[in-house]
């Protein structure tokens, strides 16, 4: 049987990991390590600045679970390092509350764990987002969670690439299909919250609201918005321009010779 990593950025508690453990559980050995609180747009932090505390909790089945005090990254790290007897197969994030399509995905407490196994370890991992917010429905995605889990699994990105999935929102009653497809241009962009303290000082939520962008046909948001569940195959081992290394390099180099 498969050993499973499951972490998340909305904390040991939230309803979209205990989804997500209710897709897997049964087909996989599962250790869940995720944090205790919401982490939500902590990419890949790391606490180094004070200690991390791990707490087991109890589960279902008898499963392992354990919150720590720290980022979706800090879980992986104690994950691997401290908690599991050996690496897992794979490493599984979400269910996250909101979507993580387009160019949320350096900001993404959910991606940013898997990245932690992906970049850090070789590990392989997928990051799975509800677009719904407010009211996300994570129970009409459970049956399609292990399908994909396994697909990957069978099929593994090269190493260093990690598979970003994003389900519709609710407005799509029928799930139209499946789409592995490019990632979109659209982000959450900022837009501060001034708001007056008691005391009469300003102080500011920094907030944010999607950022519309024209986007090409085949791309995560495009199909997302069609009723199409997504997943974008996301390299992260090699962040080399190398059109502009190719271009420039010589021109570069030659800058010292004239100092």
């Amino acid at each position: 049987m498969r050993n499973i990593l499951l972490v998340n950025d909305d904390g040991i508690y939230a309803e979209g990991l205990k989804y997500l453990y209710k897709a897997l559980t049964g087909k996989a050995k599962i250790t869940i390590v995720a944090p205790i609180n919401e982490r939500s747009g902590s990419g890949l932090s790391m606490t180094l600045a004070k200690p991390l505390k791990i707490f087991q909790i109890p589960w279902e089945n008898g499963d392992k679970a354990y919150s720590v005090t720290g980022t979706p990254s800090d879980c992986v790290k104690l994950a691997l390092n401290t908690l599991m007897d050996a690496p897992p197969d794979c490493i599984v994030s979400g269910i996250n509350r909101g979507s993580n399509s387009g160019r949320t995905v350096l900001y993404s407490g959910t991606i940013g764990g898997v990245i932690e196994g992906v970049y850090r370890n070789d590990l392989p991992g997928i990051a799975f987002s509800s677009s719904d917010f407010n009211n996300p429905s994570y129970e009409r995605f459970v049956k399609y969670i292990h399908p994909i889990v396994d697909h990957f699994m069978r099929h593994p990105p090269k190493t260093g690439t990690l598979i970003n999935v994003n389900f519709p929102i609710s407005k799509h009653e029928k799930i139209k299909g499946f789409k592995m497809t490019r990632q979109g241009k659209g982000f959450w962009t900022d837009n501060p919250d001034r708001r007056i303290h008691p005391e009469g000082d300003p102080y500011f939520w920094l907030g944010g609201k999607w950022k519309e962008c024209t986007e090409e046909a085949d791309s995560d948001v495009s199909w997302l918005d069609k009723g199409y569940i997504t997943a974008v195959p996301v390299h992260v081992n090699e962040l080399t321009d190398h059109e502009h290394l190719e271009k420039h390099k010589v021109y570069f180099e030659e800058i010292f010779t004239k100092l």
